[in-house]
């Protein structure tokens, strides 16, 4: 209603509150300990929906990465938060595309070129001229995630069966990561 008035409001939502329920809290421990916490079934698809109806305009990784000891500690002392960046387009390929709820296209709108919208950034297009930044991905790709590049790996998605594996990614031009080839 404030975007129909005029507003300028945005909304973000996560890759774990549209894939985890609260049931996740219970499997997973403090490795799913997050803010705004996860909550019921209706809530994880009422974020689908407002993914796909346009409410919600960003995904956003909450990348916050802590050691395992922080995580060890007991749930009412270890801290919120996952790392997020290295399954968050896997988790939206899996999620929401591969389930039907949102097309390619609505997706890497909602985690390129919306927030670079909002943050007036020279960044989430391809065009002659352009800042060269390129995310290549093979969406087909299935990969379970067990190691990450990060400095942490708090995340309940270790071991999941994901979809839509990164094998290039292009920064100003240069090579910033290029997944090493598995010769068969």
């Amino acid at each position: 209603r404030a975007r129909a008035r005029g507003g300028n409001i945005h909304a973000e939502a996560t890759p774990h509150h549209f894939t985890l329920t609260e049931e996740a809290a219970i499997r997973y421990g403090t490795l799913a300990k997050m803010n705004p916490p996860l909550r019921e079934e209706e809530d994880r698809l009422a974020v689908i929906r407002g993914l796909a109806d346009g409410t919600i305009d960003i995904i956003a990784t909450d990348h916050a990465p802590h050691t395992a000891q922080e995580k060890e500690k007991p749930v009412t002392e270890a801290p919120s938060g996952i790392i997020g960046l290295e399954t968050a387009l896997a988790l939206g390929i899996t999620e929401l595309v591969e389930a039907g709820h949102l097309t390619m296209a609505q997706l890497l709108r909602l985690m390129s070129t919306n927030p670079a919208d909002l943050y007036h950034l020279d960044a989430g297009y391809l065009a002659e001229g352009g800042p060269a930044d390129i995310v290549l991905v093979d969406a087909a790709a299935e990969f379970v995630p067990e190691r990450y590049a990060s400095k942490s790996a708090n995340t309940p998605f270790t071991g999941w069966k994901l979809r839509g594996k990164v094998v290039r990614t292009i920064c100003a031009g240069r090579t910033a990561y290029e997944e090493a080839l598995v010769v068969k």
